[in-house]
């Protein structure tokens, strides 16, 4: 019964790996990729020599750390008030109702965001700012408030999923454990801190370790299209994955996007070993692994 699974993630998972050799070449289509040139780190250098080597590291850094606490606080947030919701059909009403920006593609909410944002149709130029007696925005050439559009969006759209993860969490804490609470007088915010917290810990913390592990990875859609990849907001919407996309898309350079995909699984690799290794020594059996 095991064969299959196996199979498939030897198929899908382990054999595309050998790939990692086009990191370190000078692809050439008609030598192959074994018979291209040895090129060694050269590939790396077109992202650690570019003067926007630390823009978009930074960017990519920070947006995702940010993204991290906001998703984790607002998911856990939410799971806690959805479980608090005695009305079993209303529960379940708010749970899609939270769970379906997740479920939207990014392409949507890009055309969405154009919606409210564009200067001359957009919701917010053309009904918002006049009520409150402002002149229109050019939103698109505006980098200073794209930190907050993107983090707001974000949240929007990927706290559903995790908010269904902690809620199954809590729903599986025993009852007993809030009756004895409620019989010794505990409050809601007692109950959540004493009992509710505690017992979903592990599970905030692998899914912290997993999110911590993408930390060098961005939602492409978000940062590329949600923008109209404006050159005005570079400053505040480069990360890595985008930058690799145009520099693919301008030099046609395999080897370069392949050195920094590598790049990005590595750095991850070593950060969740490191998480998880800082984990352990707080508590071992909050740990991954």
């Amino acid at each position: 019964m095991l064969i299959p699974g196996m199979v498939y993630l030897i198929i899908n998972n382990y054999m595309p790996m050998f790939g990692l050799v086009i990191a370190f070449k000078d692809i050439n289509f008609v030598k192959g990729i074994w018979g291209s040139d040895w090129i060694g780190l050269k590939n790396f250098e077109y992202l650690f020599k570019t003067s926007d080597a630390y823009i978009i590291t930074r960017n990519t850094i920070v947006y995702n750390a940010v993204f991290i606490i906001l998703n984790l606080v607002v998911a856990v947030g939410v799971a806690i008030l959805l479980n608090e919701i005695r009305n079993k059909l209303l529960s379940r009403f708010y749970q899609s109702v939270i769970l379906l920006p997740y479920l939207i593609s990014t392409v949507i909410i890009s055309y969405l965001v154009f919606a409210m944002l564009s200067m001359d149709n957009g919701f917010m130029n053309n009904t918002v700012l006049p009520m409150l007696g402002m002149e229109p925005k050019s939103w698109y050439n505006e980098p200073g408030v794209w930190p907050y559009i993107l983090t707001f969006i974000h949240t929007w759209k990927g706290a559903g999923y995790l908010c269904i993860v902690y809620l199954a969490a809590i729903i599986g804490i025993d009852q007993e454990y809030y009756e004895a609470a409620t019989l010794d007088g505990a409050s809601k915010w007692q109950q959540i801190r004493r009992i509710t917290l505690p017992l979903i810990a592990p599970v905030i913390t692998i899914m912290t370790l997993l999110a911590v592990g993408r930390i060098f990875y961005s939602d492409f859609g978000l940062f590329y299209q949600v923008p109209m990849d404006s050159g005005a907001l570079y400053d505040t919407t480069n990360v890595i994955d985008t930058y690799v996309y145009r520099g693919l898309m301008q030099l046609g350079d395999i080897g370069m996007s392949s050195a920094a995909g590598l790049y990005q699984s590595l750095v991850g690799f070593v950060l969740v070993l490191l998480s998880n290794f800082i984990v352990r020594k707080i508590n071992k059996e909050n740990a991954l692994f």
